[in-house]
């Protein structure tokens, strides 16, 4: 089966002419043109198949294209671009993929009326070099989920990540039927050559500066152009100041604030000034002196009166070692406080597209309005703003500010980088990367484009919190001895007559299938067993038990073992259920799984699946995730849907009695592991926090006992057994973190056992996410701002560790943990438990990709770059 490329960038399009001159464009539009004549013959099932494929790849290449696009560019920050690059496509995806474009909108036979979708023809494509590939990305798909074609038209400095994305929808899309040449783009881009572009297709979608938008609605032909953003935040006096202030950080450093609804002003009511000021600076922001200002306002503009490129996309202290100032190399914002709000006189006031931001105080609302106004009517009318407000105690304040401000988008409690493009803070804002600001700034539609008609549309978007679940087995035994009571069920309740049995070599031969089987003979229920189930398994392994699965054909699948057996068991079941399912479409990574681009195929008809717990550790039993090895590349693939959720789970401590010491341990610091990522995740729930509570407390309190006396301590053992199923229905609903992430490549590249490279790494993980100011925190509506160390803290009081203030119950854990890991035997370091030194290192960057890359990572409270998960690689190969 196919396997998701991380790697590079991968495309076979050949072009037989490149486009470099009038020439050579013309030619191309007339075959452009020619493909799109057929192309819009298509049925709408034909153009869906061609949408999935595109959208599919543009996914699986968001990382090597966010990396070429910064590399070319040398703006923004490659993980953002990441992060965009996936918007792009999975949530353009996601908003479009049930919308009808093709045949008949709507008719009434009665009043003799008929709707019917045409495309418009081909599209010219004006690309900015700020957010390349993700613009690109989403262009693509739009143009094919329309039937349309389209010529892209490069930023001169963003040519080849430009091109580079075009390729990879394209021959994605050509691959699943679409006409060949149905998109393009020129090589050599110039001002001729994007001015002939323009007047040669049918209609511009111009994302770009003021004078390309110009051109584009001077081109003659239909033109849906952006005007300039130049976002204010307004902060009232009974905003959230902790939840504003983050925000406004939160958005302005994303990418190094190179979209362009992300702030460029924040002013803030007197009142709560000193304290919103007070907040920027200890999170990490730079507040210049006047002396500073003044220098950094003289390289924020060019001598035209725009901004200065040298400063867009790049770091707070690249920008002030170019004004020739000195800030901390790790600044996160460069803050200008002013006065003045003419754009004209103060360079602060200006469209800044870089992580310098203009601060306001304003005496009263009235006095913030009065501000807040100014710059949208100078300097970014009909694009964006912002404000920060107490929905229940000030409405009238959210209706004020909606009635006054001559913006398309209104956000309330939002960070607007990430508001303004939609579907992220807001679920009916529409997901998009062009974002329109009506008749007010010139342009053609007052909304973010997408596919719908060109009309004015003023839109209020307030801060929404996703609907959450708490999802477990149907049913769930446990207590020592319930095994044989539970499985009766397969033959009262559920009349099953066929069992697969998955479990490894080790459990076959000692014995611990026999009683099953012999239970399922004497019910009347024929069995199989599959016993060649190794740790950390692989693809193919999967795919044998499935071959095999296929040949016995069980209505019931029955998993018997630790982790590895239970992985195995559910890639099993997908495979036997799904033959046609494609691995590397299983193993897509989403953002919101409520939104993958892959839908997971519907499990359970051919046959329901058992899981019974012979290790106290994963948990696997009770949750939706499946870890899968594909050793041609040694990537450990994270698969997660609650469709894999097994139908029944037994959690049975005869089962676990005789667990040796060296799993006792690993698998019980990887209970503990979930517990306490399960409950400092964005997704924890007062559900899952009580689950995860217990679980750590029992981890502590029994693990040792455990450990010291195996079987010979039977409340241990059902205790452990306990645990470790609560703390999986903890992390099911909640999800993981960054440890498991990294401990997912340290166990596929070096083979370590994975509660073991949990515990090596956990420390680590607490010390980063435990930040009170980190580099950037992680995008979830429910999670305002960083406050994981309180958390942890909440763990170290429960469980009755000292400390007096949450930096020293924090560090009251760590001290705990290390003492419990040295108790049951695990070692202080990577390098000490035996992994080899050079070859650490020169898989390391390797491994800090994967691991970025890793489903787990998603749901981490604190949002890490790959060369802060380096750092605390290395700090735990050397237990520094």
């Amino acid at each position: 089966m196919a396997v998701e490329k991380k790697k590079e960038v991968t495309t076979a399009t050949k072009r037989p002419e490149v486009v470099n001159s009038v020439e050579t464009l013309k030619h191309r539009i007339a075959e452009v043109k020619e493909a799109q004549k057929i192309f819009a013959t298509y049925t709408q099932e034909q153009v869906d198949k061609i949408f999935l494929a595109a959208a599919t790849a543009a996914t699986k290449n968001r990382i090597p294209l966010a990396k070429l696009a910064v590399e070319e560019t040398k703006m923004g920050v490659v993980e953002d671009k990441v992060i965009k690059n996936h918007f792009a496509s999975e949530y353009i995806y996601n908003a479009f993929k049930d919308r009808q474009t093709c045949g008949v909108l709507e008719e009434d036979t009665a009043f003799g009326i008929k709707k019917i979708f045409e495309p418009i023809g081909v599209i010219a494509a004006v690309v900015p070099t700020t957010n390349p590939t993700s613009t690109t990305i989403f262009k693509c798909l739009i143009c094919l989920k329309t039937r349309n074609g389209m010529i892209v038209s490069p930023h001169p400095t963003a040519k080849k990540c430009t091109i580079a994305a075009v390729k990879v929808v394209l021959d994605a899309a050509v691959a699943a039927g679409a006409p060949a040449g149905i998109l393009a783009w020129i090589d050599e881009p110039s001002i001729e050559m994007s001015v002939e572009v323009m007047k040669d297709a049918d209609m511009v979608l111009a994302t770009g500066g003021p004078a390309m938008v110009k051109s584009a609605y001077s081109s003659g032909k239909p033109a849906v152009g952006v005007g300039n953003g130049n976002t204010p935040a307004l902060i009232d006096e009974s905003a959230d100041i902790l939840m504003a202030v983050n925000s406004v950080i939160h958005s302005k450093t994303f990418d190094n604030g190179t979209i362009c609804a992300s702030e460029q002003s924040v002013v803030i009511e007197d009142k709560v000034y000193a304290k919103c000021r007070k907040e920027f600076l200890d999170r990490g922001c730079y507040i210049l002196t006047p002396e500073e200002k003044d220098k950094v306002g003289r390289i924020i503009l060019n001598a035209a009166g725009n901004i200065n490129a040298q400063i867009v996309g790049r770091s707070p202290y690249q920008i002030a070692q170019l004004a020739g100032i000195e800030c901390p190399k790790d600044a996160k914002i460069l803050i200008g406080e002013v006065t003045e709000v003419d754009v004209t006189k103060e360079p602060f006031a200006h469209e800044k597209l870089s992580p310098v931001l203009a601060m306001y105080r304003a005496a009263n609302f009235d006095e913030a309005m009065d501000i807040t106004d100014r710059l949208v009517i100078d300097g970014g009318v009909g694009h964006t703003s912002v404000l920060y407000v107490d929905p229940v105690k000030a409405p009238e304040k959210i209706k004020r500010f909606e009635e006054r401000m001559k913006t398309c988008r209104i956000l309330i409690n939002t960070p607007s980088s990430h508001g303004g493009i939609g579907d992220l803070y807001n679920f009916r804002l529409l997901p998009s990367l062009t974002l329109g600001c009506g008749s007010w700034a010139g342009n053609a539609i007052s909304h973010n484009v997408g596919i719908d008609e060109l009309v004015n549309i003023k839109t209020v978007a307030e801060r929404r919190e996703n609907m959450l679940w708490l999802r477990t087995p149907e049913k769930v035994y446990f207590k020592k001895g319930c095994t044989p009571v539970a499985l009766k069920e397969l033959k009262d309740v559920y009349s099953r007559k066929k069992a697969f049995i998955v479990t490894d070599g080790f459990l076959y031969k000692n014995g611990y299938t026999k009683p099953i089987t012999d239970q399922l003979s004497e019910m009347g229920i024929t069995s199989h067993v599959f016993f060649d189930v190794t740790p950390d398994p692989t693809l193919p392994c999967a795919i044998a038990g499935a071959t095999a699965m296929k040949e016995f054909a069980p209505d019931v699948i029955i998993a018997i073992g630790g982790g590895s057996a239970m992985d195995a068991a559910k890639m099993m079941w997908v495979m036997y259920e799904h033959p046609e399912a494609d691995f590397a479409d299983l193993a897509m990574r989403f953002m919101d799984i409520r939104k993958r681009v892959f839908v997971f195929p519907k499990m359970g008809v051919k046959a329901i699946m058992v899981a019974i717990a012979t290790s106290s550790g994963t948990g696997s039993e009770v949750t939706p995730f499946a870890i899968i090895t594909d050793p041609s590349t040694q990537t450990k693939y994270s698969i997660a849907d609650y469709e894999l959720m097994p139908t029944i789970a037994i959690s049975d401590a005869d089962m676990m009695m005789d667990q040796p010491k060296g799993l006792t341990a690993s698998s019980g610091i990887d209970v503990l592991t979930h517990a306490l990522e399960a409950y400092v995740s964005m997704l924890a729930t007062d559900y899952t926090d009580g689950l995860a509570l217990k679980a750590a407390k029992l981890v502590f309190d029994f693990l040792p006992r455990a450990y010291k006396y195996g079987r010979d301590d039977i409340e241990a053992r059902e205790r452990m057994a306990n645990a470790s199923t609560i703390a999986g229905i903890a992390f099911s609903n909640a999800f993981l973190g960054v440890c498991h992430s990294m401990a997912h490549k340290l166990g596929a590249h070096h083979h370590v056992q994975h509660g073991v490279a949990n515990a090596l790494l956990i420390n680590e993980a607490i010390k980063f996410n435990s930040a009170e100011v980190p580099k950037k925190m992680g995008t979830f509506p429910q999670y305002k701002y960083p406050h994981t160390r309180a958390r942890y803290a909440e763990v170290a009081t429960y469980l009755g560790l000292p400390g007096k203030t949450d930096e020293e119950k924090v560090d009251s854990l760590i001290a705990k943990i290390e003492e419990l890991k040295a108790t049951v035997g695990i070692a202080k370091s990577i390098k000490e438990h035996g992994v080899d030194e050079k070859s650490f290192l020169d898989l390391l960057d390797v491994m800090c990709e994967e691991a970025f890359d890793d489903q787990c990572t998603g749901s981490n409270p604190r949002y890490p770059l790959m060369s802060e998960i380096r750092e605390m690689y290395l700090a735990a190969y050397y237990g520094k």
